[in-house]
């Protein structure tokens, strides 16, 4: 019983002494490596700045993670995405010896400003930022070897060049490039490292799939001056079946919809001028939408080559109308406008009309619908010419148009279609 209140007894005094005397070592060694390794250090001067030739270079390992990536515009023609900005340099001004098993000093942020980093800026930025909830979403992380590590996240919006020939059967590259404003490769060079950029598993996009990702290097030439530069290209594949489920097949529908004009009655005058006038103000209304959220380029691109087409097979239904319109009322013409020109043929010749397609010499004209028939009073034989009354020609061009109409059209599809699904332009060559 005894021993055992001495064991206690011991490790008490253990814990009230021993400890605190350790804990007080800990700190004062951390304290001591930060006064160390910042004593005499200059952060005006890069790390190499006492070398020469190639050996004054700075090599900056850099990778990203792309946290998230929205709002891809092409009536702006940019993206924005949030991400993890990572660069991992040598300095070796910083080096430490690791007397108390210290992997890393992680740097508060009151350190961050006496630390040397690369001038590193995103060369095609348009607007973007640090976060700062609830701190500066910064770190700093030096290393026995004297190699530090920064992280900073960035958000922000990014220009993309995009070639819409092929709207919206289009694959687009956007690309993020990021260099030195006062560098040249004389004393730093940026370079990815493996596994150049990751991205969040839940990154989706509506309109887009990320088919390839492909870091590159693009050091930059000013003024007879190399700058280091690197970049990262995110090949967007567009998904198109909004598209078609939206525009691509109510705009069939409405075409098709103008077709049935021709089988509606050529005397049918008010309801093939509403169905005609309704079918081409829909196809422009649908033709406006489409274009709604597009740029203003000046080239042609898929989605107006069918709205276009589409419009005209419209119109020329309604223009189809008007001539039909033309021949019936040529059939309604008044007595007196006949006789006038009746007159001017003096060669005895008698117009009759015939029905059941026989001939009789009567001398007096005889009235059918489609047929018309001349014969001479002279003839001992019923000579026949017959030809088509203004609602006979009416009738026939309708009849035409219900097959050529749909003909063309379909033929147009054919071609629309295999043409835009296999045509591989020099622009979406995304090779570096």
């Amino acid at each position: 019983m005894a021993y055992g209140k001495g064991l206690l007894f011991s490790s008490w005094i253990f814990m009230c002494v021993c400890i605190p005397i350790f804990g007080e070592t800990y700190n004062k060694t951390m304290s001591t490596i930060l006064s160390d390794i910042f004593m005499g250090y200059d952060k005006k001067l890069p790390p190499k700045h006492d070398r020469v030739g190639n050996d004054r270079q700075v090599r900056v390992t850099v990778n990203i993670f792309v946290n998230s990536m929205f709002s891809i515009s092409e009536a702006n023609m940019d993206y924005s995405m949030s991400l993890f900005l990572r660069e991992r340099w040598l300095d070796e001004r910083l080096k430490y010896e690791d007397t108390i098993n210290i992997t890393r000093l992680e740097l508060d942020k009151s350190l961050f400003e006496d630390v040397w980093m690369p001038d590193m800026y995103i060369l095609n930025e348009k607007a973007s930022d640090f976060h700062e909830v609830t701190i500066p979403n910064k770190l700093i992380h030096v290393y026995p070897d004297g190699a530090v590590q920064y992280s900073a996240r960035v958000t922000g919006s990014f220009s993309c060049l995009m070639h819409l020939q092929k709207y919206p059967f289009d694959k687009q590259a956007c690309h993020f490039e990021v260099e030195s404003y006062g560098h040249s490769t004389e004393t730093m060079k940026f370079v990815w490292s493996d596994g150049a950029v990751s991205m969040a598993e839940n990154i989706e996009f509506p309109q887009f799939t990320i088919a390839e990702i492909k870091p590159y290097s693009c050091e930059k030439n000013y003024y007879g001056i190399v700058y280091p530069c690197i970049g990262v290209k995110f090949i967007l594949e567009r998904n198109y079946a909004y598209y078609l489920i939206q525009i691509y097949v109510p705009s069939i529908l409405i075409v098709i919809l103008s077709f049935v004009n021709f089988w509606l009655d050529c005397t049918s005058v008010p309801a093939r001028i509403s169905l005609g006038l309704l079918t081409v103000l829909t196809m422009t209304t649908q033709s406006a939408g489409a274009r709604a959220n597009l740029p203003r380029v000046s080239y042609v691109k898929a989605i107006d080559v069918y709205m276009a087409t589409c419009l005209a097979f419209v119109f020329l239904a309604l223009l189809e109308f008007a001539y039909v319109n033309v021949l019936t009322r040529a059939e309604n013409r008044k007595p007196s406008e006949k006789e006038h020109r009746g007159n001017k043929d003096e060669d005895d010749t008698a117009e009759t009309k015939l029905s059941n397609g026989s001939c009789e010499q009567s001398g007096k004209p005889i009235q059918t619908a489609d047929v018309s028939v001349s014969i001479t009073s002279k003839g001992k034989r019923c000579s026949c010419f017959q030809r088509l009354s203004g609602v006979g020609r009416a009738r026939l061009v309708d009849k035409v148009s219900r097959v050529l109409f749909p003909a063309v059209f379909t033929v147009f599809n054919i071609i629309y279609w295999i043409y835009y699904f296999t045509w591989n332009p020099e622009f979406e060559n995304f090779d570096i």
